[in-house]
C-alpha cells in the first residue's frame, strides 16, 4: 500500500511537468509555423501559469508582429521564472533597440552573452546598442567578437568597415569592406554595399581599375541601382574612357524617361567630379531639354570646404544663339547675384576635354565674361 500510495504521489506532481511541456511543444511548432496572431489570441492572457520557454514563444509570437513592448513584458516575465535562458535576454535586448532604449538594451546582451558566449546573434545586437550610442569603438569590438563565433552571420561583416569609418580610419574601412564581400552572402543586401563602398573608396584613392570592377560587378548583380551607374560613369571619366561610359548614360535617360529615378538623380546625375585648389567640382548633366527656352545642361558646381555649391559654371542652350547660327551651347557662370557668359560654344557631340579645360579657364580668371548682368532666375 506504501509503494501504491508514493507512485500516486509521484503521478501527482509529474503531472503538472507533463502539461507545461505539452503547451511548450505546442507553441513552439505553432510558432515555427507562423501562427502568431493565434499564439496571442489563445495564449497571451495566460502566460502566468506557463513555463518560462512557454511564456519566451508567446513572447517571440509578439516580437514577430513588431509589438516590443510586449515583447519586453513577455522576456521579463519569462526571465523571472527561469532566468538562465540567454534567449530570452537577446530577444529583450533586441526588442528595447527597436524602442531606442540602448542603454536597458546593452545589459540584456551582456546577459545573454554571460550565460552563452558563442552565439554571434548576442555579440552583433550589442554592436548595435554601442553604434546607437555612438560608442563606435565598443560598437566594433562586438561586432568583431561576432565575427569570431561559429555560427557566423552577415551583420557583423557589414558593419565593422563602417565602424572604421566612423573612427576616421578609411584604409582599414576598405580592407573590411573586402572582407565583408568574401564573408557575406552574395544575395544579401550586404555584398552589394560592400561592392559599392569598394567601389566608392577605390575610386577616391585613385584606383580605377579596381573602384570599375566592383561597380562592374555591383550593376551586374543590381540593374536598377541607378546611383552605381553614376559611380560606374565618374570612373570612366576619371580613366578619360568616355566611350565607355556612354551605355550607362543610354540607361540612366531610359530610366528617367521611365519615371523611375528618385531623389537628386530624378532631374540629373554626376559624371564628373575633380579638385581645383582646395574646392571640389562636380560635373552634372541633366536630362531634360526645353526646346525653344533657355536651360542649363551640364552643370558644375564648386563646393568649399563644408561641400555646399558656392557658384556655378554651366553650359547654356541659347535659342537665341542657334538662330543666329551659333553654338547650341555657351558656356555661362552664376556666382552670387551675378550671372555672366563667355566666349566659349560647344555643340552636341563635343569633346569633354575641351569642355573641361574651358570650366578651369574661367576658374582661373584667365578669360573675362563677354557679357554680365544681375541674375533674375536660376535654371
Amino acid at each position: 500500500m506504501k509503494k501504491l500510495v508514493s507512485i500516486l504521489i509521484i503521478c501527482l506532481f509529474s503531472f503538472p511537468i507533463f502539461a507545461q511541456d505539452a503547451i511548450t511543444t505546442e507553441l513552439e511548432n505553432a510558432y515555427q509555423q507562423r501562427k502568431y496572431d493565434m499564439i496571442i489570441a489563445e495564449h497571451a492572457t495566460k502566460v502566468n501559469e506557463y513555463s518560462a520557454k512557454a511564456i519566451y514563444y508567446v513572447g517571440m509570437a509578439y516580437y514577430m508582429k513588431s509589438d516590443d513592448k510586449n515583447v519586453v513584458k513577455l522576456m521579463d516575465i519569462s526571465i523571472g521564472k527561469d532566468n538562465s535562458d540567454p534567449d530570452a535576454h537577446y530577444i529583450k535586448g533586441m526588442a528595447l533597440n527597436y524602442m531606442e532604449q540602448y542603454q536597458t538594451a546593452i545589459e540584456a546582451f551582456k546577459a545573454a552573452i554571460k550565460l552563452d558566449d558563442r552565439n554571434a546573434n548576442y555579440y552583433s545586437g550589442l554592436g548595435d546598442s554601442y553604434l546607437n550610442t555612438k560608442k563606435y569603438d565598443l560598437a566594433l569590438s562586438s561586432y568583431t567578437a561576432a565575427t569570431e563565433k561559429e555560427n557566423h552571420i552577415d551583420r557583423p561583416y557589414a558593419m565593422i568597415p563602417q565602424m572604421y569609418a566612423e573612427l576616421g580610419q578609411p584604409e582599414k574601412a576598405l580592407q573590411a569592406f573586402y572582407t565583408s564581400k568574401e564573408k557575406v552572402s552574395k544575395e544579401s543586401s550586404s555584398y552589394i554595399n560592400a561592392l559599392y563602398n569598394i567601389g566608392l573608396y577605390e575610386y577616391l584613392n585613385k584606383n580605377y581599375d579596381a573602384s570599375e570592377k566592383a561597380l562592374t560587378e555591383l550593376v551586374s548583380l543590381a540593374p536598377d541601382d541607378f546611383q552605381s551607374y553614376t559611380k560606374l560613369i565618374q570612373v570612366f571619366y576619371a580613366k578619360k574612357e568616355y566611350e565607355k561610359a556612354e551605355p550607362y548614360k543610354e540607361k540612366l535617360y531610359k530610366a528617367y524617361e521611365q519615371g523611375v529615378l528618385k531623389g537628386t538623380s530624378k532631374t540629373m546625375f554626376c559624371f564628373d567630379q575633380f579638385l581645383w585648389k582646395d574646392k571640389r567640382i562636380f560635373a552634372y548633366e541633366k536630362y531634360a531639354v526645353k526646346e525653344g527656352e533657355l536651360y542649363y545642361k551640364h552643370v558644375f558646381y564648386v563646393t568649399g570646404k563644408d561641400g555646399k555649391s558656392e557658384f556655378t559654371i554651366q553650359t547654356e542652350n541659347s535659342p537665341i544663339s542657334i538662330e543666329m547660327g551659333g553654338p547650341k551651347y555657351v558656356l555661362g557662370m552664376d556666382k552670387k547675384e551675378m550671372h555672366s557668359t563667355f566666349r566659349y560654344g560647344f555643340e552636341e557631340n563635343f569633346d569633354y576635354e575641351d569642355l573641361k579645360k574651358a570650366v578651369l579657364t574661367v576658374l582661373e580668371g584667365e578669360i573675362k565674361p563677354s557679357a554680365s548682368s544681375t541674375k533674375v532666375k536660376k535654371q
